[in-house]
C-alpha cells in the first residue's frame, strides 16, 4: 500500500502496515485502553475497539492471558512496546522479526513469544481479510498525507543537496495506523527509520522533518570519525547540562548529529532573526552547543556545490576549537525540566546499532590531527602536503590504516597506478589488511577495481567492486561507487585479460 508518487519511488514511504494493525488488534482486543473514553476517538478507532474487545477465542484468551503477564504501570511505555514489535515484525502470518536477536530494542525482547501467539490470532480472528476490507479508511490517510510528505523531503534533501536513492537499503517509512490514537511516535532501528500517525490530522511537519534530517545525517559522524574526534572538548562539557538527552552524554557520534539536524532546522524553518537568535541560545542552554557553529557553517556550505555527504568534514573542520571551547566553558546550562515537561518534538526512541568504529584510529589527538591535516590537503589535491602528514604519522605508528590509505589517495593524485596497488593491496589482503576499518577496506576495493578497469583487466575490476560490497559496514558511498563499477566495467573491453 506505499503512497505513488516522488516519496514511495525511493527509500521513503508512506504506508500501512499489517503486521502493525495485527499488533493493535490483539492489543485493543486483550484490554489496552478498555476503560478509556471514546468521545474523542475517530468512529473507526471507537468501533475497532468495541469489535476486538468482543472477540472469543483460545487464540484471543492467550493474547489477553501474555496481556496481563507482561503489563506495565505506564500505558505509554507499554503502548511503545508493542509499536516496537510492530515495526520489527516480518510479513503475516508469522510476524518473525526482521532483525537478529542481538539487533532488537529491548522492548521487543521484553514480548518473547509475543509473534507466535500474535500469528495464532491472526488466522484464529481471520485478521487478514479485515485487513483487506479496512483498506479504504487506509488510504485515504495515506493519500492525504503523501504529498506534505513528500514537499518535506524534496525541500530537506534539497537544501542538504542530497539524493534519496530508491536502492538505499537505509529507509524512512511513515506508518499510518488510526489505532493508535493521537500519539506520534518516532523510532530508529539501525538503518530503518519509522514514524507512526494516526492520521486524522494535519501532517506534523516539523517532527517528520526533524526525524528525516536524522535519517540523512546520523550517517556523517560515523563516516569520519576522526574528523569529528578533533572536537570531542566542545562535547565533554556539554555532556555536563541537565537538559541534555540522557542517551546522548556518552554518543559523540549521535550527539554531532542531533546538533546538525537542529543547525539544519533553523535553516529550513526560515526563522526571523529575533527567533533564530532565541532559539540558538535555547540550545546553548540545553547542552547542543555545538547548533550555534555549525549553523554559521551551514552559510558556506550554502555558496559551495558538494552535498553535505561530502561537504561535512569541512564543515566539522570549520569550527574554531578554541573559540568553541572558550564559550561553552563560560555558558550556564538550564536546569533539569520538572517531571512530565513535554519536548516540542515528540519522544524519539532509539535503537542504534552502533556503526563498525576504526578502531586503527590512535588515541593520539597530534596524530588525529595530522591524519586530518592529510585529509585536507587530499581534497585541495595538494600530493606533497598530503603525503608529508601521513608519513609523519606513520613514523609513530608504522601500521596506521588511515595513513597508509592516505598515502593511497596520494598515489592516485600523482597517477601512479602501481604505488596506488602496492598499498590498496596492503589494505585488502594480509596481515595489513584494514579489517577493522569498513571505510579503508571498501574504498581500497573500490580505487583497485578502479585502476585494474582503467589497465583492461575488467575480470579482476569486478572481483575487487564485489569484494568491496561484502565489506560489512562499507559507507553508502563507497556501496554506491562499487555498483557503479559493476554497471560500467566492461568484460568485452579490448585486450581485456581475465
Amino acid at each position: 500500500m506505499r503512497a505513488e508518487g516522488p516519496a514511495a519511488q525511493s527509500s521513503v514511504s508512506v504506508d500501512g502496515s499489517e503486521a502493525m494493525f495485527t499488533t493493535m488488534c490483539a492489543l485493543l482486543a486483550a484490554g489496552y485502553e478498555s476503560d478509556v473514553s471514546s468521545d474523542n476517538w475517530s468512529a473507526y478507532r471507537a468501533q475497532m475497539r468495541e469489535r476486538m474487545q468482543a472477540q472469543q477465542g483460545p487464540a484471543v484468551e492467550a493474547v489477553r492471558e501474555f496481556y496481563r503477564e507482561h503489563q506495565l504501570r505506564d500505558p505509554a511505555a507499554m503502548l511503545s512496546r508493542y509499536l516496537w514489535f510492530g515495526l520489527v515484525s516480518g510479513p503475516a502470518p508469522r510476524f518473525t522479526p526482521v532483525l537478529r536477536r542481538d539487533e532488537l530494542p529491548p522492548e521487543v525482547l521484553a514480548l518473547e513469544g509475543f509473534s507466535e501467539l500474535l500469528s495464532a490470532y491472526y488466522k484464529e480472528q481471520k485478521i487478514g481479510p479485515l485487513w483487506r476490507q479496512v483498506q479504504p479508511v487506509y488510504n485515504r490517510e495515506i493519500e492525504r498525507m503523501h504529498d506534505q510528505v513528500s514537499q518535506i523531503v524534496f525541500v530537506t534533501a534539497g537544501y542538504l543537496r542530497e539524493i534519496v536513492d530508491a536502492d538505499n537499503p537505509r529507509t524512512f517509512v511513515i506508518v499510518i495506523e488510526p489505532l493508535v490514537g493521537r500519539i506520534t511516535n518516532v523510532r530508529n532501528y539501525g538503518d530503518h527509520y519509522a514514524i507512526v500517525l494516526s492520521g486524522g490530522e494535519d501532517v506534523p511537519i516539523d517532527l517528520v522533518r526533524h526525524a528525516f534530517l536524522h535519517y540523512l545525517m546520523d550517517p556523517l559522524p560515523l563516516q569520519y570519525p576522526h574528523v569529528v574526534v578533533t572536537k570531542r572538548p566542545i562535547f565533554e562539557k556539554a555532556a555536563q547540562a541537565p537538559r541534555l538527552a540522557p542517551e546522548l552524554r556518552d554518543d559523540f557520534p549521535s550527539y554531532v548529529a542531533e546538533c546538525m539536524v537542529r543547525a539544519v532546522e533553523i535553516k529550513l524553518k526560515k526563522f526571523s532573526p529575533g527567533q533564530r537568535d532565541a532559539t540558538l541560545d535555547q540550545d546553548d542552554a540545553d547542552g547542543y552547543v555545538m547548533v550555534r557553529p555549525l549553523y554559521v557553517g551551514l552559510a558556506k556550505f550554502e555558496g559551495s556545490e558538494p552535498s553535505m555527504t561530502y561537504y561535512f568534514p569541512d564543515l566539522i573542520r570549520g569550527i574554531d576549537l578554541a573559540a568553541e571551547t572558550k564559550r561553552v566553558a563560560a555558558l550556564q546550562f538550564a536546569p533539569e525540566r520538572d517531571a512530565g515537561a513535554e519536548s516540542a518534538v515528540a519522544k524519539e526512541d532509539v535503537a542504534r546499532r552502533k556503526a563498525l568504529q576504526p578502531t586503527s584510529v590512535p588515541d593520539d589527538s597530534a596524530a588525529i590531527a595530522e591524519l586530518t591535516e592529510g585529509e585536507r590537503h587530499i581534497a585541495e589535491k595538494n600530493a606533497r602536503a598530503a603525503e608529508a602528514s601521513f608519513k609523519s604519522v606513520l613514523e609513530k605508528y608504522p601500521d596506521q590504516v588511515r595513513a597508509w590509505y592516505g598515502l593511497g589517495l596520494v598515489a592516485l593524485l600523482d597517477h601512479d597506478a602501481a604505488r596506488a596497488k602496492e598499498v590498496f593491496g596492503r589494505l585488502t589482503t594480509g596481515e595489513h589488511a584494514a579489517s577493522a576499518d569498513p571505510m579503508v577496506m571498501a574504498w581500497s576495493h573500490v580505487y583497485l577495481g578502479r585502476i585494474y578497469d582503467d589497465e583492461g583487466h575488467a575480470g579482476v575490476a569486478k572481483s575487487e567492486f564485489e569484494a568491496a560490497l561484502e565489506v560489512k559496514g562499507l559507507p553508502e558511498r563507497a556501496r554506491d561507487a562499487a555498483k557503479k563499477g559493476l554497471d560500467d566495467v566492461s568484460i568485452e573491453k579490448p585486450g581485456a585479460t581475465q
